[in-house]
């Protein structure tokens, strides 16, 4: 029933993100525009959460089925995010509506 696969080289996947940690410090002081440097940032990210996915949660020696179930809910928050991102980006982040100014004080002391 069990599947015989090497066991997969843990320190080497260690040090790897290591080195994207690193990278992605890195990125951050590159004289690039802010959105390359988010699309950088965002794809180095996945690439991490994939590693750590496929070794240390064992998914890559699963089946099939089971990664589905385990890449579900990032599609599902990715699709929720673009979404939701004219929401954000099109409210602003004060009030444009005017608030009714208070009475004047000479109509309070009668």
């Amino acid at each position: 029933m069990t599947d015989n696969h090497k066991e997969p080289n843990y320190m080497g996947v260690f040090y790897l993100l290591a080195v994207l940690t690193a990278v992605e410090i890195g990125v951050i002081y590159l004289p690039i525009g802010k959105l390359i440097i988010g699309f950088m940032l965002v794809s180095m990210a996945l690439v991490k959460a994939a590693l750590v996915a496929a070794y240390f949660m064992h998914l890559k020696f699963e089946k099939r089925t089971l990664g589905m179930i385990a890449l579900t809910p990032l599609v599902i928050c990715t699709f929720l995010m673009f979404m939701l991102l004219p929401d954000v980006a099109g409210t602003p982040h004060q009030s444009s509506a005017k608030t009714p100014e208070e009475p004047s004080s000479s109509l309070s002391q009668q």
